[in-house]
C-alpha cells in the first residue's frame, strides 16, 4: 500500500491508542438551524457550463451487498428495465458530457472485490474513459486489532478476516496514493462530486459546481431533512468549542445521548453522502498534516469471525468521508431536496426504485420521484424472512414491482406473491399466516 494509506492508518492507530474512542458528547455539540438551499442558488449558464469542466464524478463501489444475499458488487443489481446500477451512472455520465460538451471524467472508487465485474460491466461503454484516466481505483484494506492489545488479529483459520476495509473515509489516501489526485488537478479538474454507486437520485448538479467555485468553497456537504426513518442515523451538528460543522455517526454517540441522537426535530439534517471537494485544498490539506486529511476516528468493536461470538474481540478503525467537513476552513452544508437521496440498502429501497414511485429521465439518466409523489417516497417495509434476500425477493416480484406512485404505505407480513399490474393505493398492508402462501393476482387494486 502507498504511503498515504500507511499514514492514514497510523493516525488511527495513534487515536485508537491514546484512548479516543471518537465519540461526540451532546454537551459538545449545538443543533444546526438554517442552511443555503439548492434551490436558491444564483448561477447562469456560462457558470454552469464552465464549472461542469472541471469536474470529476466519483463513485464509491466497494460493497458487495451481502446482506441482500448478493456476492458481487451491489451496482451490478437491475434496478430498472435490465439495466444495472452501473448502466446508469454510466449513461448519467455520458449524458452530462453532450449537455455541457465537457469530458467529464467518470471513476469508480472499488474494493478488491468488487472491481473485476464492475469494469467488465463498464467495457459496454467504449467511449466512457476519460482521455489517459482509468475508470477506478481501489479501496485500501487495514488490520484488524485485537481489544486486548491492539495488536493486528491473527486468525489462521481465515486469513482474510483479518483485514477490513476502513470505511469512505479512505477516499482521500486513495486519491492520493492511487497518483489520480495529482493527475486530475494537472489535468484542469479541480473540483470531484462523489456520491455512493447505490444512489441514482445523486447526480453532478451544475449548480453546486458553479456555486462552490464562485464562493472558494473547499468542501460542500449535501444535507436533506432528516425523517423519523432517519432517527437512528447520523447527523450534521455545529461544534460548541470552534463553531465547525461536525458529522455526528451513532457508533460515536454514547447511550446516554441517544435520545438526542434520535430526535429529529432537534438535529434536523442528515449526510446524504454527497460530497464535493476542492482537490487542490484537499491536496493542500494532505501537504500540511503529512500527507493525511486527519478524519475523526470511529471505533467499531467486533469479533474477527463476525459469525462466530466466542472469536476474539477486535476493534475496526474506520473513517467516514463526509466526516472532513469538519477539516475544512470554510466548509459548507447544502440542503437538497430529498430526491437526490435514493440509496438502495435493503430490499424495501430496491422495491421502490423499481416502481413508479419514481421516474427515469432516458435523455439525463436522472432518477427523480414522481412528480406526483411531491418530493417524499412511500413508506415500504417487507418481511425480512421472506423478502431480505435479492433471490427471494425476485421470486415473489417477479411479474415486477406493483405500482406505488399512489401508495402512502406499503407493509407485506409472510409469504406473499404478487403478479403482474398490481395497484397500491393509500396505505396497505398485506399478511399471510404463518406457514400459507398468499397470491395477489395480476391487475389487482390494492387500498386500505
Amino acid at each position: 500500500m502507498g504511503e498515504p494509506a500507511l499514514r492514514a492508518f497510523e493516525h488511527a492507530y495513534r487515536l485508537v491508542q491514546s484512548g479516543d474512542t471518537g465519540v461526540i458528547g451532546e454537551a459538545e455539540i449545538e443543533p444546526v438551524d438554517a442552511l443555503p438551499r439548492l434551490e436558491e442558488l444564483q448561477v447562469d449558464d456560462d457558470q454552469r457550463s464552465e464549472a461542469v469542466r472541471r469536474c470529476v464524478v466519483i463513485r464509491l463501489n466497494g460493497g458487495l451487498g451481502t446482506s441482500m444475499g448478493l456476492h458481487q458488487a451491489k451496482s451490478l443489481l437491475p434496478v430498472r428495465d435490465g439495466l444495472t446500477f452501473l448502466d446508469v451512472i454510466a449513461r448519467q455520465v455520458l449524458a452530462l458530457r453532450r449537455a455541457h460538451d465537457a469530458q467529464v471524467p467518470l471513476l469508480l472508487m472499488d474494493s478488491y472485490s468488487t472491481r473485476e465485474d464492475s469494469l467488465a460491466r463498464l467495457a459496454a461503454y467504449p467511449g466512457l474513459a476519460a482521455g489517459e484516466l482509468p475508470l477506478d481505483f481501489l479501496q485500501h484494506k487495514v488490520p484488524k486489532l485485537r481489544a486486548d492489545s491492539l495488536e493486528p488479529v491473527q486468525w489462521p483459520a481465515a486469513p482474510a478476516l483479518e483485514w477490513c476495509p476502513p470505511g469512505h473515509g479512505d477516499l482521500y489516501a486513495a486519491l492520493a496514493g492511487s497518483g489520480l489526485l495529482d493527475r486530475l488537478i494537472d489535468a484542469g479538474i479541480t473540483h470531484a462530486f462523489v456520491a455512493n454507486s447505490d444512489n441514482l437520485g445523486a447526480t453532478l448538479d451544475p449548480s453546486i459546481a458553479a456555486w462552490m467555485s464562485e464562493r472558494d468553497v473547499p468542501f460542500v456537504m449535501e444535507v436533506a431533512t432528516r425523517t423519523v426513518n432517519d432517527r437512528k442515523g447520523g447527523h450534521l451538528a455545529r461544534r460548541r468549542r470552534d463553531g465547525r460543522l461536525v458529522l455526528r455517526e451513532s457508533a460515536q454517540t454514547r447511550e446516554e445521548d441517544r435520545a438526542a441522537l434520535q430526535d429529529v426535530s432537534r438535529h434536523r439534517y442528515m449526510n446524504t453522502n454527497n460530497l464535493w471537494l476542492d482537490l487542490r485544498a484537499v491536496r493542500a490539506v494532505m501537504d500540511e498534516h503529512d500527507g493525511v486529511v486527519e478524519l475523526p476516528l470511529i471505533r467499531n468493536a467486533k469479533t474477527v469471525d463476525p459469525t462466530d461470538p466466542d472469536s476474539p474481540a477486535v476493534f475496526q478503525l474506520e473513517t467516514a468521508m463526509g466526516a472532513a467537513i469538519e477539516v475544512f476552513e470554510g466548509a459548507q452544508a447544502l440542503h437538497v431536496p430529498r430526491s437526490r437521496f435514493a440509496p438502495v440498502k435493503t430490499t424495501d429501497e430496491l422495491l421502490l426504485v423499481r416502481s413508479d414511485a419514481y421516474e427515469l429521465d432516458e435523455v439525463s439518466w436522472d432518477l427523480r420521484l414522481a412528480a406526483a409523489r411531491d418530493g417524499s417516497a412511500p413508506e415500504v417495509s417487507l418481511d425480512r424472512s421472506y423478502f431480505a434476500m435479492v433471490d427471494d425477493f425476485d421470486a415473489r416480484f417477479g411479474d415486477g414491482a406493483p405500482s406505488l406512485v399512489g401508495c402512502d404505505r406499503f407493509v407485506v407480513q409472510g409469504d406473499v406473491h404478487f403478479g403482474a399490474g398490481v395497484i397500491a393505493r393509500g396505505d396497505v398492508r398485506v399478511e399471510a399466516a404463518p406457514g400459507e402462501r398468499v397470491d395477489i393476482a395480476a391487475g389487482s387494486v390494492l387500498g386500505g
